[in-house]
């Protein structure tokens, strides 16, 4: 057999399983804020309360980060190639059912089977990436692309949002879903490769309960803080049974023979630094901007298209900054990218704070740029330390972890954010929500510095 035969052919590979699992992020990622401005139409369409309204949006939220570990089990014992397709088919025929819900009811009921296929999507989307592009330099684009593309979807979101709802209508919000599904699902089952399984490993129900408890409660606490301030009783009282659920999945974790994440595994430096890195940099990130899109609509008068574009700038950095820390990342390592994308957020948000009380718009771009490719510069090393601090057999598991808190972070930046607003001066609580963001991410660097691995990953 002639060398060109025996060589292996990586190109072949190509990037069509990173296009695969990309789709399949990305519409989650985008379902979280592309709703945001077609719930008033919605609302006003299908004549339902604000209760209703509310539940639109944050059913999905609740189920998605109430089941992200469920999903990583699920993907570590039966494969995560067949999860992360299952995930894909409950999610895009629930945005089917979304589109021609014919009530606020049905159309509630459909968000929370779409939450609870994007909680199948997600942990493992990373561990299929892992498996696809075993090469650090090959895995390190694909994490860095991966990780943009929840900024972009973020971002774009409003613009996308505000553009289909004037223009096709709202139902579209969630039509656009099916034809990326059906090429997310053809694509992963054709060149996307079959899973190992851990099939002898037991579930472990109790502890999968109590983890949606948890995480559930805690979203949920969250959600209602920024709307009835942070010492109401059924924000309290939600916050307390979410640390009780949460106790109560340490001691099963403790007592299991085969747990959903073996302790010894969360007392790593990496996968324990890590997961709070991704929950830190996130509640800078969405809470940014969530509090600027409603800066730039509310008090600056601008559409819903027009807050996408003001928005753009960050958008156009997250993706940069993906690729640009993939490569890096191969003669650096990990660290310098991780701590010089968290400090140079932390400067964009507080430049922001620092701007002045109604700063003109053109004065935000660049603090808006900073933040957005701080976040994704540092989200693929954040990414690469975590899943490398797990074994192949707890991938799964290991990127639920680090999804569960990034979107507990996300969730507490825009609950910060709303209460901030909503019980100071609009440009006071503004400003303080910027600090507070800027805060978290020098947290965030030092954490870096400390957790993730020194050295280049190899060539």
């Amino acid at each position: 057999m002639s060398s060109h035969a025996s060589a292996p052919r990586p190109e072949r590979r190509s990037w069509v399983p990173l296009l695969a699992v990309c789709a399949g992020y990305f519409m989650v990622i985008l379902d979280v804020t592309v709703i945001n401005v077609a719930v008033p139409v919605i609302g006003r369409d299908l004549a339902t309360s604000l209760t209703g309204i509310q539940w639109i949006t944050d059913g999905y939220t609740l189920v998605f980060a109430g089941f992200l570990l469920t999903g990583g089990a699920l993907g570590d014992r039966l494969g995560n190639r067949r999860v992360f397709c299952w995930g894909v088919a409950v999610f895009t025929v629930s945005s089917a059912a979304c589109a021609l819900a014919p009530d606020a009811p049905f159309l509630v009921a459909a968000r929370l089977l779409e939450g609870f296929g994007a909680a199948l999507i997600v942990p493992g989307s990373l561990a299929l990436l892992q498996q696809a592009y075993p090469g650090p330099a090959e895995r390190s684009r694909a994490f860095g692309l991966w990780g943009s593309m929840a900024g972009i979807a973020a971002s774009a979101g409003p613009l996308l949002g505000g553009l289909l709802v004037s223009t096709v209508g709202w139902r579209w919000v969630f039509l656009i879903n099916l034809p990326v599904g059906a090429v997310c699902l053809l694509l992963s089952l054709r060149h996307v490769a079959r899973s190992p399984r851990q099939a002898a490993r037991p579930l472990d129900r109790p502890a999968q309960c109590a983890v949606v408890a948890a995480v559930a409660l805690l979203t949920a606490a969250l959600n209602e803080a920024g709307r009835r301030g942070w010492t109401d009783p059924a924000v309290l009282a939600g916050a307390g049974l979410a640390v009780t659920a949460a106790a109560a999945f340490v001691v099963r974790e403790r007592l299991a023979r085969s747990p959903v994440l073996p302790l010894p595994l969360l007392r790593s430096r990496a996968m324990s630094g890590g997961a709070v890195m991704g929950l830190l940099f996130n509640f800078g990130f969405y809470g940014m901007v969530f509090t600027a899109s409603l800066d730039f609509q509310h008090q600056r008068g601008f559409s819903a298209l027009g807050t996408g574009l003001a928005l753009f700038p960050a958008v156009a950095m997250t993706i940069f900054a993906s690729i640009l820390s993939g490569r890096l990342s191969r003669r650096t390592g990990d660290r310098p990218l991780v701590v010089g994308g968290m400090l140079l957020a932390a400067l964009g948000l507080a430049g922001w704070a620092a701007a002045g009380a109604e700063p003109a718009y053109p004065l935000l771009v660049a603090p808006m740029m900073a933040a957005g490719f701080g976040t994704s510069f540092a989200l693929t090393g954040s990414t690469a330390t975590v899943m490398g601090a797990a074994p192949p057999s707890y991938s799964g598991a290991a990127s639920a972890l680090f999804n569960t808190a990034r979107q507990i972070g996300s969730a507490t930046g825009v609950a910060l954010g709303g209460s901030l607003l909503a019980t100071a001066h609009f440009t006071t609580g503004l400003r303080t929500s910027m600090t507070v963001g800027a805060l978290a991410y020098l947290t965030a660097a030092l954490l870096a510095w400390r957790c993730v691995p020194t050295g280049p990953r190899g060539r």
